[in-house]
């Protein structure tokens, strides 16, 4: 009898993409696999007829020799045997093994290996809050983690001094078991020992047999300068501590940088807004303006400075983490309204606001409404 054809046996045309093959196979797949039609010989077969199909199909190789030469190209030596049987029957089954058993053909085999991976203690993180003086200098900062650590009693053994622990009857020492799915032999860990392999009779009072308590440890945290918000610090092998003597996790600071009350920052820069005087910023001056650093440095303004000029300080920002270079920092200029005028001061400023002599004391102010009054004007033409 012959061979059906491939594309016809996953009901998908000759065009299809990867995914198309995919999908089409994991439907047809789990529709016939042998565990969800016991005793069904025809889906049995169909299954392997399906899974013979995806196996030539998702192959670049095996798919160019299919379509140019169909079934004789796996005959008589001239591929890989996928007509004699030899095709990757569990390379292909491996692509729907997590939908059908929740845990992947690797994943089973890999349950044993995931539950002695368990052993090993948990990773912790630790939210740290710190200063923007801190991420631009770099700082050491101490905190106190609760974690599971070490059992002293036991040296983290999880039995009582003197007594050994003894073979898992269950799975024999080999921390995983097997069981049978239709024709496939799957391995989960084993649940009587955890994927230990071993079992404590004699179980350590003070742990429980688990070779962990919970414990307050304090650790030192070195912060280096030009950090930013977000950064994550790895404190290697200060997590929690493994089951029975498993290794220990790790630690993660994750660092986020209160506001400045003056500074603001962007990446490396470092931005301020520094209120001008209206004299000031009218006849210009010289200004003193705090530095990240703590210290101060001497702007001049220039005469008539407006609001929102900018003034660059180069190499005066954040530092760079693993650079001696550092951002900018740039002023901006926020020029004051007078307030609480007296009377004399409010003579003073109509005095100077009649005499202009024809100048132009506020470009900006004209300038706007010069553009306004276009406006109107085009509005009604």
């Amino acid at each position: 009898m012959a061979k059906a054809d491939y594309y016809a046996t996953l009901g998908v045309d000759k065009s299809a993409s990867k995914d198309e093959l995919k999908k089409a196979y994991r439907k047809l797949a789990m529709q016939y696999h042998p565990d969800r039609n016991a005793g069904n010989a025809a889906a049995e077969q169909k299954f392997k007829e399906v899974s013979e199909a995806y196996d030539v199909l998702k192959d670049d190789q095996k798919k160019a020799a299919y379509d140019r030469f169909g079934h004789s190209a796996f005959e008589g030596g001239m591929g890989g045997g996928a007509g004699a049987g030899g095709f990757d029957f569990s390379s292909s089954f491996a692509d729907i093994f997590d939908d059908l058993f929740g845990g992947g053909q690797g994943g089973g085999r890999g349950r044993g290996g995931q539950a002695n991976a368990n052993t090993r203690g948990a990773d912790l993180r630790y939210n740290l809050s710190i200063t923007l003086e801190d991420a631009f200098k770099g700082a050491q900062k101490t905190i106190t983690v609760t974690t599971s650590a070490a059992c002293e009693s036991c040296e983290g053994s999880g039995g009582e001094k003197g007594s050994k622990p003894t073979t898992c009857p269950t799975c024999q020492g080999a921390g995983k078991i097997r069981a049978q799915q239709g024709f496939f032999t799957i391995e989960r860990g084993c649940t009587t020992c955890q994927g230990m392999g071993k079992i404590i009779k004699d179980p350590c009072k003070k742990c429980a047999g688990s070779g962990r308590v919970r414990k307050e440890k304090s650790l030192i945290v070195n912060i280096p300068a030009g950090v930013e918000e977000g950064t994550r610090i790895r404190l290697a092998g200060e997590g929690e501590a493994g089951f029975r003597g498993g290794q220990e996790g790790d630690l993660y600071i994750f660092l986020s940088v209160k506001p400045h009350q003056l500074f603001k920052r962007e990446g490396a820069d470092i931005h301020c807004k520094v209120p001008l005087s209206f004299t000031d910023a009218a006849l210009g001056g010289t200004v003193e303006v705090p530095t990240i650093e703590g210290s101060r440095v001497k702007v001049n303004i220039p005469a008539g400075t407006q609001t929102g000029r900018q003034f660059r300080l180069k190499g005066r920002g954040m530092s760079i983490m693993r650079s001696p270079n550092r951002g900018d920092m740039y002023i901006h200029a926020a020029v004051e309204t007078p307030v609480n005028l007296s009377k004399r001061q409010k003579d003073l400023l109509k005095e100077f606001s009649g005499a202009s002599e024809g100048k132009t004391n506020s470009p900006e102010s004209e300038g706007f409404f010069s553009k306004v009054k276009d406006f109107w004007v085009d509005l009604k033409d």
